[in-house]
C-alpha cells in the first residue's frame, strides 16, 4: 500500500486517506442525483444516465488514483450537463444521441491533446480573464436553470422573465431547502449539499410533496437505454464544430484549473509545476470518452476534492475510496430517482454551485476594459442567450478586436485569432 501510494513520503496514513475519501464522497455525491435529473430534461432515460454517471465517475477517478496518485475525484461536470441538455439538445435542436456523439469526439480530441504538449499551448492561448469569465458565466447559467426549475422565476410576455408565485408548495419548499443548505454551508458542514437534499426530502415527505419509494434499493438496470446510442455522424451532418470545441475547451481548462488548485492545497506542486499532469488529464479525457459511450455528459475534476484534502488526503488512495463509495450508489437507483424528481431537492444544489462558480469574478481586472468587457459579455450572454457556446464565442470575438483597436494585437496569442475567426463564422453564418 505504501509503495503504491507513497503514504509515508506524503505524510499520511491509511486511516487519514479513508476519512478523506469519505469526506470527498459526501461533498460530491449530489451529482448522482442532479446529473440524471438534468439530462433527463433532454429526453434521456433517467436510470440509464444514473448508471452512466456513476460508472464514468468511477473509471475517471480510479485512473486518477492509480496512475497519477492524486486525491482528486472526477464526475460529470455541473454546467457541462446543463450545456448538453439546454443548449445543445434544447438550443441546437439535435437529438441527445447526436449530443453524445459531440461529447465523444471532444473526448477523443482531449485524449490526443493529453498525450502532447499542445494542451499547454491551447491553455496559454486563452487569457485568464476569459477563463474566469467562462467559469462564472456557467455558474450564472446553471443558477438560472435552478431558479427556473423551482419556478422562482418564470416566463413573462412583457419582461421575458419575472418572479414566480412563491406561495406554490414546491417553490416554497425549494426556498426552504435553499435556506437549509445555506445554513449548513455557513457552518462549514461537510457534505452540506447532500445533507441539505436529505433534510429537504424529509420535509417533502412530511408535507406530502414527495412519496416514499416502493423500494429503496435494487440491482442497477436501464443502462441499455443510453449505452452505445451516440450518433457521431449526426455531429458532422449538423455542423456541431462549435459544440465540440466548447465541450473540449471547458473540460480542458476547468479540469486543469481544478487539479492545480487541489494539488497546490495538498502541497503536491513541485517548483510551481504539476507532476504527472499527463496521467491526470488522461483520467478526465478517458472519463469523458467512456461517459459518452455509456450515456452522460463530460466528466471534470471536482473542486469538492479540496474537502478531502482539508482533512488530510494526499494520495490516490483517497480517490480509490471515493470510487468504491460511488460503486455502492449503483444499488440505490429507486431512491435517487424519487429524489431527482423533486425540483425542491435538486434546484438548491444548482443555485449554490452556480454561486460558488461566480467566485472567480474577483480575479478579473475590472479596471482594464480590454480584459473586463469581453469577460462581462461572456458572463451575461450565457444565461441571456441560453447558450454557453454563444457567450464564449462573442467574448472570444470581442477580445482581439479591442486589443487591435488599442494597438495591442501582439498581446493576443496567434491561436486565439484562429478561435475568434472560427467563432465569427459559426455565429455569423451557421448559428440557428
Amino acid at each position: 500500500m505504501d509503495r503504491l501510494f507513497k503514504l509515508k513520503e506524503r505524510g499520511t496514513t491509511v486511516t487519514t486517506e479513508l476519512l478523506a475519501g469519505i469526506t470527498t464522497f459526501l461533498t460530491m455525491v449530489y451529482i448522482v442525483i442532479v446529473n440524471p435529473g438534468v439530462l433527463s430534461e433532454a429526453g434521456m432515460d433517467f436510470h440509464g444516465v444514473f448508471i452512466a454517471t456513476v460508472l464514468a465517475s468511477i473509471v475517471a477517478t480510479l485512473i486518477m488514483g492509480l496512475f497519477s496518485n492524486y486525491p482528486i475525484a472526477l464526475a460529470p461536470g455541473m454546467g457541462l450537463n446543463a450545456y448538453f441538455a439546454f443548449s445543445v439538445v434544447g438550443g441546437e435542436g439535435v437529438s441527445w444521441q447526436t449530443a453524445l456523439g459531440a461529447v465523444f469526439v471532444a473526448g477523443v480530441i482531449f485524449v490526443l491533446l493529453s498525450l502532447t504538449s499542445f494542451r499547454y499551448m491551447l491553455l496559454d492561448a486563452i487569457p485568464s480573464s476569459l477563463k474566469h469569465a467562462i467559469t462564472a458565466g456557467i455558474g450564472l447559467f446553471i443558477t438560472f436553470i435552478g431558479l427556473q426549475n423551482a419556478k422562482i422565476v418564470v416566463a413573462s410576455p412583457a419582461t421575458l422573465i419575472t418572479m414566480g408565485d412563491l406561495s406554490q408548495p414546491m417553490t416554497l419548499l425549494t426556498i426552504v431547502g435553499l435556506v437549509i443548505s445555506l445554513v449548513l454551508m455557513a457552518y462549514r458542514v461537510k457534505g452540506f449539499l447532500f445533507i441539505g437534499m436529505i433534510i429537504t426530502a424529509i420535509i417533502a415527505v412530511i408535507s406530502g410533496e414527495m412519496h416514499m419509494p416502493e423500494k429503496w434499493a435494487a440491482l442497477p438496470t436501464g443502462l441499455d437505454a443510453t449505452a452505445f446510442q451516440l450518433d457521431i455522424g449526426g455531429v458532422f451532418e449538423n455542423g456541431l464544430y462549435a459544440v465540440i470545441f466548447t465541450f473540449l475547451l471547458i473540460t480542458l481548462f476547468d479540469t486543469t484549473g481544478t487539479m492545480l488548485g487541489v494539488a497546490e492545497q495538498a502541497g503536491l506542486l513541485k517548483d510551481n509545476k504539476f507532476p504527472r499532469s499527463r496521467g491526470a488529464l488522461l483520467a478526465d479525457a478517458i472519463g469523458t470518452t467512456t461517459g459518452a459511450l455509456l450515456g452522460t455528459s463530460p466528466t471534470s475534476a471536482y473542486i469538492e476534492s479540496s474537502s478531502g484534502v482539508a482533512v488530510g488526503g494526499r494520495t490516490g488512495l483517497t480517490a480509490i475510496v471515493v470510487s468504491v463509495l460511488l460503486a455502492l450508489t449503483l444499488f440505490f437507483s429507486p431512491t435517487v430517482s424519487v429524489l431527482a424528481g423533486i425540483p425542491a431537492i435538486t434546484a438548491p444544489a444548482l443555485i449554490i454551485v452556480g454561486f460558488l462558480m461566480m467566485n472567480v469574478l474577483r480575479k478579473i481586472e475590472w479596471g482594464d476594459i480590454e480584459e473586463a468587457f469581453p469577460a462581462f459579455l461572456i458572463v451575461v450572454l450565457m444565461p441571456l442567450t441560453y447558450s454557453i457556446a454563444t457567450g464564449i464565442g462573442i467574448g472570444f470575438i470581442v477580445y482581439p478586436v479591442l486589443k487591435l483597436i488599442r494597438g495591442k494585437g501582439k498581446d493576443v496569442h496567434p491561436i486565439f485569432y484562429v478561435f475568434a475567426v472560427l467563432f465569427f463564422i459559426q455565429i455569423g453564418f451557421f448559428s440557428h
